[in-house]
């Protein structure tokens, strides 16, 4: 199973902000990369440098009430999304296009149409239900499955199924199913017995029941089924491993055949399923947690009929609920973002809208915003730094004293491997086949599933495209992929204020450069270490050079665990492991970057800030945020990063240079009595 190692992965749950005057923009508006408004130079940077650098910012920017966070991240992805929303707007009005800018045209405007949608109600979901009730026995479920999951794409049907690279040999696409089928967030909250998590399953039983009867069920009808339900998703989450246990690659390597894969669930026949899915029965399988499908069986064994199909109807209409009419729209709303995350208020459609031609078209998408908002120079100065930190690491490789010279050189040499990719892809998506009707909002949601299913199932057997990317263009985000052995960089994020070629070098480097060296230390972080130059899971340390890697990763991992997110939570620190090994070490690399960048240079102070202190500030700016404690409740759960607060002021402790930039002294809170440096 691929893992995806992202910088900040803070762009699924951010949009923009709702306002009266929300309209469609036809230029990206211009936010420096280091913005003094944002700074509170009353607080001192050596007690709390992230109140220093953004408590100007957290106090003039509350969160929007459609939202469950807002951040510097955020603000950008809003701006990039209105001008989005001018690029379709602009295409659903005009008739003589392409036919590539009139399938995006007519898919905006079917998903705008919500008089449309309105009127269809709950009927897209007719036929799937249909074919639900017909089920005579469980021995239909992996034709059923197959059908649900193809027009969906949901993981809330039991399992997942796609493919990806090879664990033991990155070169080749194989077959992977994975756990799933949980309406909650993660396992966790199934689990947890404290009060909060137990009135929070209640709401989950409420809202299960409610979109039973939206569905037309009677309450007692409504009640039982939910019942069937919970029961249900209690037993798989019992049965999932943690998101701990999932940050080590070798339990989630199982390579087998359809024989093996079949032995674990004796009771479903995936040759059936594997052809409904227009799959050859030899395909090589890695099933990353086989205990979870051992514990599946056991369900499909001990279930009635009529609780699967009551579950089968449950994440159906969870899957499709925001694509439906509004009553399913808000009531989606009310549990997921109200209560789950303390959101007040819906998202416009509008943004809504967007959102959905970004990920079932998003390269398409992406190559009307690049045209528009991102040039060949911008280009080549990301390729600049990026091989500037890249020169940074291999130095710091060089004269690492715990590493030996056997485990040094294969770092290196995997180092020497990574493609970095800028921007958008060299090759396009072709989306020739995909059918978009003006007139079906919900058929196009779900023809652009099956498209983009088909594609995927259609890469297994066939040797990995290391051109691909895994984000669109305008993506406000960026990551490393052990398996493909690079780092990827959307020309989203390279905009103001997280790249700014109007500023000088010092925050440019702090921000982006710390993003780039961020990414290239995932190659070498607690997960990204395990997989060789060519992506492959493979032991290339020395036993004593492992050990050493731990043991200091191990500093970073009771450091986080002392900072409290909300109310008595601290931070689950296993977790995010590898997200603040790369904070880390990423503003260590930017750090000697700029200096490399900057040698020989007579740099001035600006503003009342030395370039050192430029530097650390445009690092700690990308930052900046407000979080809902909903949010930051779930977020303990299930997010391996940090609260943006501890991602600045946890690293500055250990930078010396951070303390000689604003001549911090022993015993301020910025200064540790012991510093943790993995890289």
């Amino acid at each position: 199973m691929r893992i995806r190692l992202s910088v900040l992965a803070l762009a699924a749950a951010l949009s923009t902000s709702a306002a009266a005057d929300d309209a469609p923009s036809k230029a990206l508006p211009y936010t420096p990369s280091l913005d003094l408004q944002s700074m509170d130079r009353s607080a001192d940077p050596c007690e709390d440098f992230y109140q220093y650098a953004c408590g100007g910012w957290i106090k003039n920017n509350p969160i929007p009430a459609d939202q469950s966070s807002w951040s510097v991240y955020g603000k950008l992805y809003q701006d990039n999304q209105r001008f989005l929303w001018g690029i379709l707007q602009a295409l659903a009005e005009k008739p003589d296009t392409d036919p590539v800018q009139h399938k995006l045209g007519d898919y905006f405007a079917a998903c705008m149409d919500e008089t449309t949608v309105d009127k269809r109600d709950a009927a897209p979901l007719r036929d799937s239900l249909t074919r639900i009730a017909a089920m005579k026995n469980k021995s239909e479920l992996p034709e059923v499955l197959a059908s649900l999951q193809s027009a969906t794409a949901s993981d809330g049907f039991f399992f997942t199924f796609g493919s990806g690279q090879d664990l033991g040999d990155a070169a080749q696409v194989i077959a992977q199913t994975d756990r799933g089928g949980l309406g909650l967030p993660d396992r966790d909250y199934y689990l947890k017995d404290d009060e909060k998590s137990i009135k929070l399953r209640a709401s989950y039983h409420a809202h299960v029941e409610s979109m039973f009867a939206l569905l037309g069920d009677s309450p007692k009808s409504s009640a039982q089924q939910a019942d069937a339900v919970l029961a249900i998703e209690t037993a798989l989450a019992k049965a999932s491993l943690s998101r701990v246990d999932r940050r080590d690659p070798y339990k989630l390597d199982h390579k087998m055949d359809l024989k093996g894969l079949q032995a674990l669930t004796p009771n479903f026949d995936w040759g059936v399923y594997l052809a409904r899915r227009d799959l050859a029965t030899t395909v090589p399988f890695n099933v990353a947690e086989p205990a979870f499908f051992k514990a599946l069986a056991g369900e499909f064994s001990k279930r009635s009929l009529g609780d699967i199909q009551s579950y089968l109807r449950w994440h159906l209409a969870h899957a499709m609920a925001p694509y439906l009419s509004t009553k399913f729209v808000d009531a989606d709303f009310d549990f997921y973002r109200k209560t789950l995350r303390g959101v007040p208020q819906q998202q416009p459609r509008w943004k809504r809208c967007v959102a959905l031609v970004d990920d079932q078209l998003g390269e398409a998408l992406g190559h009307e915003f690049i045209e528009r908002a991102f040039s060949p120079e911008l280009k080549k100065d990301t390729v600049h730094i990026a091989e500037r930190v890249e020169t940074a690491m291999r130095e710091d490789l060089e004269k690492l004293d715990w590493m030996s010279d056997a485990t040094r050189d294969k770092a290196i040499a995997k180092l020497d491997a990574i493609v970095n990719k800028v921007g958008y892809p060299d090759q396009w998506r072709d989306y020739g086949t995909l059918a978009v009707a003006r007139d079906d909002f919900a058929g196009n949601i779900e023809r652009g599933n099956r498209f983009e299913q088909r594609r995927r199932l259609d890469k297994i057997g066939k040797p990995v495209n290391r051109g691909e990317w895994q984000m669109s263009p305008p993506t406000v985000n960026a990551y490393y992929d052990p398996q493909m052995n690079d780092i990827n960089f959307p020309a989203g994020v390279l905009q103001p204020p997280l790249y700014d070629a109007k500023m000088d070098d010092a925050p440019n480097y702090g921000n982006t450069g710390g993003t780039i060296g961020h990414e290239l230390t995932h190659a070498f972080d607690d997960e990204g270490r395990q997989f060789d130059a060519k992506g492959n899971l493979k032991d290339w340390w020395t036993p004593e050079d492992g050990k050493a890697f731990e043991e200091r990763a191990q500093c970073i991992v009771d450091q986080y665990a002392q900072y409290t997110i909300v109310d008595d939570i601290k931070i689950n620190s296993k977790l995010t492991e590898g997200e603040d090994i790369a904070d880390l070490g990423g503003l260590v690399l930017a750090w000697i970057a700029w200096r490399a960048e900057t040698t020989g240079q007579n740099l001035q102070t600006i503003d009342g800030l030395k370039p050192e202190q430029r530097f650390f500030v445009g690092y700690a700016q990308w930052a900046c945020s407000n979080v809902r404690p909903e949010q930051l409740r779930a977020s303990a759960l299930t997010n391996p990063h940090s609260p943006g607060r501890f991602r600045v002021n946890g690293l500055m402790v250990n930078m010396p240079e951070f303390q000689s930039a604003f001549s911090c002294k022993a015993g301020q809170a910025m200064v540790a009595d012991k510093r943790c440096k993995v890289w």
